[in-house]
């Protein structure tokens, strides 16, 4: 085999493409006149918090997570637009269902981003980059949605090259120059280096990833632990072996709210609670899956949160069934006596909804009802049919027929 027809390693053979602002860039995609201004994704109420930022916000110091009082004091003139999950899990899958015309090695790490293995292109693009460069122009043409990219030996570089990217860009890291790119790094940056984490490398004057590479292995291990030094101290080096792991996408779905005022009365929390159950439930419609637990998160006025959970004999989806189990876990807390300021409701163990499976005899029908009440609303909108008790109409306490 002559030279220039022989495979092309492709060392740089991992890709992590991040949508850039993706919850405002779907909005943008809906309401052109939010192009160019400073706009965030997240409640309106005084106690909400930004989801979403985009580049023109963040210039005023506006980021996510940001509580949504901080974010308008920063930036008088933030316009705020109300999240629609729905639209963009929806977004999403044709987002991904691009990265899938590329390559089945695709490792779902959020509904914005995830890791690919390029290597399998070798013979179909002369570089990585190219390959990266045809993935952003093909989710830009096809969707019209930004996006970065950063390409590297591993995981951790191009994870990294993909934030240094942004907005809109790409960045391949060479084999050969991990080590000088990482160890310019804030050690912050690494996986695993959390506030408390950074804390204790910051008293030993630790401040870059070359500082943290500096010190001995053993006493890295000394100071933090087996498991965590010897990871830090594997990252700092470059090494980071870990392969793209296709179908180990994320592996919950929840909803949650935040309220102005603590809710104290047990009532309310109910139709809260029903009202997220119905969300919840569109959720796995929309995805075809089951939950084999659900889990309640409640949060009290002084910050204090809990969470209680519960695992089914057998996997599912319906309204019906998460409501009933969540109404069980909010007799395990204590919002009978204590204000409320946060409720959510997430689902764990997710296997697909056509998987194997037992059905108990009460089920069937309403599986059946739900399934219906979610094609309604997939032709005609969410709206289209809402339940009587989140109307006002069938009673104040939002328990639905045959909950505890």
């Amino acid at each position: 085999m002559g030279p220039m027809n022989r495979p092309r390693t492709f060392a740089e053979r991992i890709a992590h493409v991040d949508m850039d602002a993706f919850f405002v860039e779907v909005e943008r995609l809906r309401r052109p006149d939010l192009k160019g201004r400073a706009v965030v994704v997240g409640g309106a109420g005084p106690r909400s918090v930004v989801a979403s930022a985009s580049y023109e916000a963040r210039r005023y110091g506006v980021h996510s997570a940001m509580p949504m009082i901080q974010a308008r004091r920063l930036c008088p003139h933030l316009v705020v637009v109300v999240p629609d999950h729905a639209e963009y899990q929806a977004v999403s899958a044709e987002v991904f269902s691009v990265f899938a015309e590329f390559t089945p090695l695709v490792e779902a790490v959020s509904v914005d981003e995830a890791f690919l293995d390029i290597a399998g292109l070798r013979r179909h693009a002369a570089t990585p980059a190219e390959v990266g460069e045809r993935i952003r122009r093909t989710i830009r043409l096809r969707l019209g949605l930004p996006s970065s990219v950063g390409l590297g030996t591993t995981k951790l570089v191009a994870k990294m090259a993909s934030r240094d990217a942004k907005p809109d860009g790409l960045l391949l890291v060479a084999a050969g120059g991990e080590i000088e790119y990482l160890h310019r790094k804030p050690v912050r940056a690494l996986w695993g280096v959390g506030e408390a984490t950074h804390a204790r490398l910051e008293e030993i004057g630790v401040v870059t990833i070359g500082d943290l590479a500096a010190l001995p292995r053993d006493a890295l291990i000394r100071r933090l632990g087996g498991a965590l030094g010897g990871h830090l101290a594997d990252l700092a080096a470059g090494i980071d072996p870990r392969p793209v792991a296709p179908g180990e996408e994320t592996r919950s779905i929840s909803v949650e709210e935040t309220y102005d005022t603590d809710l104290s009365d047990l009532g309310r929390m109910r139709r809260e609670l029903l009202a997220q159950a119905d969300r919840l439930a569109a959720r796995l419609h929309h995805e075809r899956l089951l939950a084999a637990t659900v889990h309640l998160k409640v949060r009290y006025g002084d910050f204090t949160t809990v969470t209680r959970s519960h695992t089914f004999s057998a996997p599912v989806a319906t309204a019906r069934d998460l409501y009933r189990t969540t109404l069980a876990l909010l007799e395990r807390t204590d919002a009978a006596v204590r204000p409320v300021r946060l409720l959510g409701i997430g689902a764990s163990g997710l296997v697909a909804a056509d998987a194997p499976r037992q059905l108990v005899l009460t089920e069937g029908a309403w599986v059946e009802v739900e399934r219906a009440i979610a094609n309604v609303r997939d032709r005609f909108g969410h709206s289209a049919v809402d339940r009587a008790s989140l109307t006002g109409e069938g009673g104040d306490d939002g328990r639905l027929p045959g909950s505890p």
